[in-house]
């Protein structure tokens, strides 16, 4: 790779880690070539962009926007092979790495960010796998503020029905 090429992977990797909220950095190095080429696919499917990474030129990177996003506690994570998830979403990743280890090995998690948080290992993907998307959080607050709503209403409806039936109850006594 000549000097050029390198300050050209360099330039891109910096443009992607600077858009990217979330990313992941895996090891996927004992998968066969069909199986890389199958989480690829499933990759893709889901909007996730898998990049395979030269570490140094990785961590060049990342050093380059370090000032501005805080990326130091992922240099140790570029060891050996490594491949980067690119994506919109949290969890996604975590959850396509889940589904794909159910029948092979790998990958594994080295670490992953998470708008500004880092978080390293593998042990990690559990909690991960259970961040929420945006809009499932979206969901969540509606179904909160809902809730207190739907409470009124009810009161509201069993109160009337108490009333008519004391008024009813009172007309009873006069009338007797």
């Amino acid at each position: 790779m000549t000097r050029e090429d390198k300050s050209l992977a360099i330039q891109e990797l910096k443009e992607k880690f600077s858009k990217a909220q979330f990313f992941y950095v895996t090891d996927s190095s004992t998968l066969t070539v069909e199986q890389v080429n199958q989480f690829r696919r499933k990759c893709f499917e889901q909007g996730i962009e898998m990049q395979v990474v030269k570490n140094k030129l990785a961590i060049k990177a990342l050093q380059s926007l370090e000032a501005e996003r805080g990326f130091e506690p992922l240099y140790a994570a570029f060891e050996g092979p490594s491949s980067i998830l690119f994506t919109d979403t949290a969890a996604t990743p975590a959850r396509l790495i889940k589904e794909f280890r159910e029948t092979h090995e790998r990958p594994i998690l080295k670490a992953a960010y998470i708008d500004t948080a880092v978080y390293s290992g593998d042990e990690q993907l559990k909690l991960l796998v259970a961040l929420k998307t945006k809009f499932e959080l979206i969901g969540d607050v509606i179904m909160l503020l809902q809730s207190p709503a739907s409470n009124l209403v009810s009161a509201l409806n069993s109160g009337g029905q108490k009333i008519a039936g004391i008024v009813k109850a009172l007309e009873e006594r006069a009338s007797a």
